[in-house]
């Protein structure tokens, strides 16, 4: 494994593109078998944010320990949604590789026009909807998890309010902040969630500054969606309860973390890789879940009371066995209008543009 070096990245197009005028070898076709796949992944935040990216790197060295020395791998960090995103994906696609996963929402356009341009390059978007002839996506049912923690919050709060801090109010986050406060209301009708909006996915003070104006308003459960350990560092030194982001984060917050969504993106790498070397793949949307083990809750904090860890379990169990949805009515929105009627789900393709907020959810 080694780390592009991003200078490089973002200023050697011309030489590379030149270059390709002097008989570098063709690229084998995406239905071609390989003997190797060169495999390229581009993160939003740092690989050490312990959270959002920090999940997707685990995956990646996780398609290294299981293919061996059959994929070969790179990732870029820290790379800005919009114009910078799309230089980077064009550069690892010069570079030869065969697949380019880009694992951010804002990544979902600028992987699209580089798919256009480099048809014999796949490609893989994380969390959004646009597809190509040569470009998939994939995305993770988090709202199954952030359901387990508004249990676990509507059980524990004293004040029935708690605290979410948000990056950016896009179907993914909107359904994360419903699905928390639905939960955490089937336990305590008159629980609030309070929203703050940091505008990033990752930036530790603003996160930091964000949990300790909820603290202030009296929220005593701190819940995220936003990547950095801060809010939960926030938590711990408050004395008040809280929930890693796509990692185990007990570590920063051993009191204060009661457990986390943890996604487990490695299995689907190395299904992607392998259709490679196999010529089999072909560009899918798959949106899985608890049930398909690429998302899971970290081991419960000892400290939460027995009657909470077996209410948190046992939503964890009835989602794998799909007896329970979160979105499932009688649900009314924060202006009193009936979105989904008694035992009506909500459907999956009205969740993924989901852009109104439950009865509950202030700040927004």
């Amino acid at each position: 494994m080694f780390q592009t070096n991003r200078r490089r990245l973002l200023t050697g197009a011309a030489s590379l593109a030149a270059a390709s005028a002097f008989g570098l070898p063709a690229r084998a076709q995406i239905g071609e078998k390989k003997d190797k796949v060169k495999a390229a992944f581009v993160y939003v935040g740092p690989v050490g944010d312990y959270g959002y990216s920090f999940a997707h790197d685990q995956g990646r060295k996780y398609l290294e320990k299981e293919l061996g020395d059959k994929v070969s791998t790179s990732f870029v960090e820290n790379v800005s949604e919009g114009p910078d995103a799309e230089r980077v994906i064009r550069q690892l696609a010069q570079e030869g590789n065969d697949i380019v996963f880009t694992t951010s929402f804002g990544f979902m356009n600028p992987t699209l026009k580089v798919a256009k341009q480099f048809p014999n390059v796949a490609f893989d978007h994380a969390t959004g909807y646009k597809t190509a002839a040569n470009m998939g996506n994939y995305n993770s049912r988090f709202y199954q998890g952030r359901a387990v923690l508004g249990t676990i919050a509507g059980m524990m709060s004293k004040s029935g309010k708690g605290g979410y801090i948000a990056s950016f109010p896009i179907p993914e986050v909107v359904m994360g902040i419903d699905a928390f406060t639905l939960a955490a209301r089937a336990v305590n009708p008159d629980f609030k969630t309070q929203v703050v909006w940091v505008n990033s996915w990752y930036d530790p003070a603003k996160e930091a500054d964000a949990a300790k104006a909820l603290l202030s308003q009296g929220v005593d459960v701190i819940s995220q969606h936003t990547d950095s350990p801060a809010p939960l560092q926030a938590a711990e030194q408050a004395g008040v309860i809280a929930f890693g982001q796509a990692w185990d984060m007990s570590s920063f917050a051993p009191n204060a973390q009661m457990t986390a969504i943890v996604d487990h993106w490695g299995p689907y790498y190395v299904d992607e890789v392998k259709k490679m070397l196999a010529g089999e793949w072909e560009p899918r949307s798959i949106w899985w879940g608890m049930q398909e083990d690429i998302l899971e809750m970290a081991p419960y904090n000892p400290k939460m009371p027995d009657d909470v860890k077996a209410a948190a379990q046992k939503m964890v169990e009835e989602t794998k066995a799909g007896t329970y949805d979160v979105f499932t009515g009688p649900i009314t929105d924060k202006s009193g209008t009936l979105r989904a009627k008694e035992g009506e789900k909500i459907p999956d393709e009205d969740l993924l543009k989901l852009d109104w907020y439950v009865e509950g959810v202030e700040g927004v």
